[in-house]
């Protein structure tokens, strides 16, 4: 596709800059460039050539929006993913799921071509019989206990259905592994940060990782290319829970999966922990990603592995420490 409209929705958030800074950049070529967000962006952080919006994607009022700019590609990047103080699920879907039924909802109106969306590898769910790797034609398993998976989950539903019977709007569904980049912040690093890991006995805990930066290039390539379809987004291989503590210098505590769901059942009430018992699965079944379509069909080449991945975020926060 050639110098498209590209309008983003979650501008604001950690992707949405990155993506909004590549096109604004000339990474590819772009006629215009639309950053939406609930939020306005202070001035300082507006880029030149970029129209800026306000934007609710769970308003029903996008399709004005989207007759103003007329995109041709929609980049799909508003999610809750790390909910904050004061969120709750009902919040949490009303975003994620309905937000992206009326981003559809608004493509559909204003003749996008093309819609991409950030899914993730959460899609899949976390479960002992996962297979390992997995890959895009596994069933989606997102756990209903995790409220991101399975609003991940519903949403890849909805997009299948779209798929089926308005197969004119074309689709880049990307289900993206644990990202690391200088800046990242979120649930995992969350655990990295801590004195002690924790580790469930007798489950190695295999993390996926991938670079920012390559995210990124998936997004651009997506954008810039015919390509439609599923992906996996992931770095090659993993690294386990114990080969993370070594290269943090930190040491493991490993509990029983009952004692640490005991544990923090009681725990959560109180106020002394974020995580509920289902945090248990989400550690020792960790999903693990199989990249080989995106490189084989989607035609991108991942540059850092997971390892590489870990290290250059670790060496970014060693620097910024």
């Amino acid at each position: 596709m050639s110098e498209p409209a590209v309008l983003v929705t979650g501008a604001g958030g950690y992707l949405g800059r990155l993506l909004v800074a590549a096109l604004a950049a000339g990474r590819i070529r772009t006629r215009r460039i639309v950053a939406t967000d609930l939020r306005e962006p202070p001035p300082a952080a507006r880029l030149a050539g970029v129209d800026y919006a306000l934007a609710d994607v769970r308003e029903p009022g996008l399709g004005d929006l989207f007759e103003r700019f007329r995109p041709d590609v929609v980049v799909h990047l508003a999610s809750i993913v790390t909910p904050g103080r004061g969120s709750s699920r009902e919040l949490e879907y009303a975003v994620d799921v309905q937000g992206t039924e009326n981003v559809l909802a608004a493509c559909a109106a204003s003749g996008v071509g093309k819609i991409v969306v950030s899914s993730s590898g959460a899609a899949y769910g976390y479960h002992a019989d996962n297979p390992r790797p997995l890959t895009e034609d596994c069933p989606l398993r997102g756990n209903r206990a995790f409220a991101y998976a399975w609003h991940k989950r519903l949403v890849e539903e909805l997009l299948a259905r779209w798929r089926v019977e308005r197969p004119q709007l074309g689709q880049v569904v990307l289900r993206i592994g644990t990202i690391l980049g200088e800046t990242v912040d979120n649930q995992i690093t969350a655990l990295f940060d801590k004195p002690r890991l924790i580790a469930i006995r007798g489950a190695d805990s295999p993390f996926v990782f991938v670079w920012d930066e390559d995210v990124i290039g998936c997004l651009l390539h997506a954008i810039g290319s015919d390509a439609t379809g599923v992906y996996n987004v992931a770095g090659d291989g993993a690294l386990t829970l114990r080969e993370i503590a070594a290269r943090l210098g930190k040491r493991r505590l490993v509990l029983p999966a009952g004692l640490l769901r005991l544990a923090l059942a009681a725990l959560k009430p109180l106020g002394l922990t974020r995580y509920g018992p289902e945090q248990v699965d989400f550690l020792r079944y960790r999903p693990v990603l199989d990249n080989t379509r995106l490189k084989a069909e989607f035609g991108y080449q991942p540059r850092k592995n997971s390892a590489e991945a870990f290290d250059f975020y670790l060496e970014a926060r060693r620097r910024g420490a």
